[in-house]
C-alpha cells in the first residue's frame, strides 16, 4: 500500500469514528480513575454499554444500507414500535413465537409500500417515511388504545425472557473469530505481497481487528458474558458486511446509490435493488421492537418515539453519505457505540440530561463537518 493510501485511509475522513471512541473511553477512564468512580473499564460497564446500543446499533446497520442505496427512511422507530405493539398484543393469545411472526411480516410490508411509493410514484424518499413516520405512530396508539399494553401470559412472558433475556459466555467465540480473522486477512496479505500486488485496507484492518478480538477475551477472562441482542447484532452486522464486501449483491447495492444511471445501463435492477433496502430496513426495524417488547414484556404509545433520529445520527457519525453509495456498517455500529459511550459517560459524571443533548448534537454536526469538509478536499486533490 503506498504512503498516499495509508494517509487517506487513516485519515480523520475514514478513520476519525474509530478515533473518536477510543479517545472518549480513555478520557472517560481517566475521570472515573481520578474521581474515585467505580472503574469505567470493568466488564460489567462495558457489556452494559454494548446491550444499550445492540436495538440502535441493528437498526443502524439496515440505515446504512438504504442511504448506501441513496434513499432514506425516518419511520425506522415508529416501525419498531409497532413491531413491539403487534408482538406485546398478541403474545397471550397466539403464544410469543407466532406473534413475533406476524410483527416481523407486518413491518416488512411497511418497508413494501414505502418503496413502492418512493418508486412507482417518484416522490422523495424523506417525504414518504416522513408521512409512514407519522402514520404507523397513529397505528401504535390505535393498537395501544393509548395506554400501557402488558403480556400477562406466564408462557408468553417465558419465550420473551428465553427470546431476550440472559447472558451468553462469549470468550471462546471471540478467541475464534479473532484467530479466522487473523488467518484469513493474514493469508490475503500474504498472497498480495508475493504477487506485488497493492493491499487493500481492508486486509491489515482485518488482522488488527482479530487482534482487538484476542485482547478482549483476555481481558474479560472466562467470564465474559453479554445479552443476547448483542449477539443477534454481532451476527446481523457480520452477515451484511460479508454480502457488502465480498458479493456481486454487494458491489451492486453500492452502484445502486453511487450512479443509479451508470448501474441501471450495466444491468443492474436498481428498481429491485431500491426497493429491498426498504424493506431490509423496515423487518430490522420490527425484529429491533420486537426485542424491545420482549426485553420489558410491555409498551406504551410512545416507545421509541425518536429513535429514528439516533439511528440516522449512528450512521452519520460512521461516515455513510446521505447522498448515497458509501458506507460502512462496521463503522455505524461503532458510531452507535460512540453515542451510548458519551450517554454512559453523562451518567457516570452526573451530567443533566441538557447538557447531554447539546454534546451529542454537537457531536453529530462536528463529525458531519469533517466528513464533507475531508470528502471536498480529497474531490479537489483527485481532480
Amino acid at each position: 500500500m503506498q504512503k498516499s493510501d495509508w494517509k487517506r485511509h487513516f485519515g480523520l475522513r475514514e478513520a476519525g469514528v474509530y478515533y473518536a471512541l477510543i479517545l472518549l473511553m480513555v478520557t472517560l477512564g481517566i475521570v472515573t480513575a481520578m474521581s474515585g468512580r467505580p472503574p469505567y473499564f470493568s466488564p460489567v460497564n462495558i457489556t452494559n454499554i454494548l446491550y444499550q446500543s445492540s436495538m440502535i446499533a441493528l437498526m443502524g446497520v439496515a440505515m446504512t444500507v438504504i442511504l448506501i442505496t441513496g434513499n432514506f427512511d425516518l419511520s425506522v422507530g415508529s416501525v419498531a414500535a409497532l413491531g413491539a405493539a403487534i408482538t406485546v398484543g398478541l403474545a397471550g393469545p397466539l403464544g410469543f413465537w407466532a406473534a413475533a411472526l406476524v410483527a416481523l411480516v407486518s413491518c416488512g410490508m411497511v418497508g413494501v409500500l414505502n418503496g413502492a411509493i418512493v418508486q412507482l410514484l417518484g416522490i422523495n424518499a424523506f417525504i414518504v417515511t416522513l408521512g409512514t413516520l407519522t402514520a404507523i405512530r397513529g397505528l401504535v396508539l390505535i393498537l395501544t388504545n393509548g395506554r400501557s399494553l402488558i403480556v400477562s401470559t406466564p408462557e408468553a412472558k417465558a419465550q420473551m425472557v428465553l427470546f431476550e433475556g440472559g447472558k451468553v459466555p462469549v470468550q471462546m467465540a471471540l478467541i475464534i473469530a479473532g484467530i479466522a480473522l487473523i488467518a484469513w486477512f493474514g493469508l490475503r496479505l500474504i498472497r498480495a505481497r508475493a504477487r506485488g500486488q497493492q493491499v487493500a485496507v481492508s486486509v491489515p484492518g482485518g488482522v488488527a481487528a482479530g487482534g482487538v478480538l484476542l485482547l478482549v477475551a483476555l481481558w474479560g477472562g472466562s467470564d465474559l458474558t453479554v445479552a443476547k441482542p448483542v449477539i443477534y447484532t454481532a451476527i446481523y452486522t457480520a452477515l451484511v458486511w460479508a454480502v457488502l464486501s465480498f458479493t456481486t449483491i454487494g458491489r451492486r447495492v453500492y452502484a445502486t446509490g453511487g450512479n443509479a444511471i451508470a448501474a441501471r445501463l450495466s444491468g443492474v435492477n436498481v428498481g429491485a435493488y431500491k426497493m429491498a433496502g426498504f424493506i431490509l430496513s423496515s423487518a430490522t426495524a420490527g425484529f429491533a421492537g420486537i426485542l424491545f417488547g420482549s426485553r420489558l414484556g410491555a409498551v406504551n404509545p410512545t416507545a421509541l418515539q425518536g429513535a429514528e433520529l439516533t439511528v440516522i445520527a449512528a450512521a452519520i457519525l460512521g461516515g455513510t453519505s446521505l447522498f448515497g453509495g458509501a458506507g460502512s456498517v462496521i463503522k455505524t455500529l461503532v458510531g452507535a457505540l460512540l453515542l451510548f459511550t458519551l450517554t454512559n459517560g453523562f451518567n457516570i459524571l452526573n451530567l443533566g440530561a441538557n447538557y447531554q443533548g447539546v454534546i451529542e448534537g454537537t457531536v453529530v454536526v462536528a463529525a458531519a463537518a469533517i466528513y464533507t469538509v475531508g470528502g471536498t478536499r480529497r474531490r479537489r486533490t483527485t481532480s
